[in-house]
């Protein structure tokens, strides 16, 4: 178990709200492992948020999605999941080939929940699990140096009301979203 250790401006809110002891008993919560329950919540999401930073320090967060099991615990300490075909940007990818630091956050909206991860990711062509995700381009791995529930208070009830027709899945043809057809992106 990792406890995590505050910075400077942590504190400084904590004791400014009053909430240091409550923070302090929470840190008891972070590990640099994947619980099972863990896994069974990261298994079953169908999306998550990715943070990542670019070479100035300046974040960006996106959106990835696919069926359920697209992203996998491979270990306790390590997650990976596929990139797709996107806008052609490259960005958040791109961003962890300068700064591999990245962090996820995995949200269950029918369930209320949520699991944040911080770790070190890599990037792999010839990755094994390559050959397992239908039209991938490649595989991130993910070695988790942070991992903990967060608070889920805020978070609103939604349900799913259909899967994205554009998730690659196995023997069907993967549609081409209009936007790409639009003269201006087309080369």
């Amino acid at each position: 178990m990792k406890v995590h250790d505050y910075h400077p401006g942590n504190r400084q809110l904590q004791d400014k709200f009053g909430t240091r002891r409550l923070a302090d008993r929470m840190s008891d919560r972070v590990s640099d492992s994947i619980t099972p329950d863990g896994r069974e919540f990261i298994e079953k999401a169908r999306m998550f948020f990715l943070a990542t930073c670019d070479e100035r320090g300046l974040p960006t967060c996106s959106y990835k999605g696919g069926d359920p099991g697209f992203v996998r615990v491979v270990d306790e300490h390590t997650i990976a999941f596929p990139n797709y075909d996107g806008n052609g940007k490259y960005q958040s990818m791109g961003n962890l080939l300068q700064n591999p630091n990245a962090g996820l956050l995995f949200i269950d909206f029918e369930g209320q929940a949520r699991l944040r991860l911080q770790g070190v990711a890599s990037i792999d062509e010839d990755d094994p699990l390559l050959a397992e995700y239908h039209e991938a381009q490649f595989i991130v791995r993910v070695r988790v140096t942070e991992s903990y529930p967060n608070c889920p208070r805020y978070i609103h009830k939604l349900q799913l009301v259909e899967p994205s027709e554009f998730v690659p899945r196995s023997g069907q043809e993967t549609p081409q979203p209009k936007w790409k057809s639009n003269p201006e992106y087309r080369d």
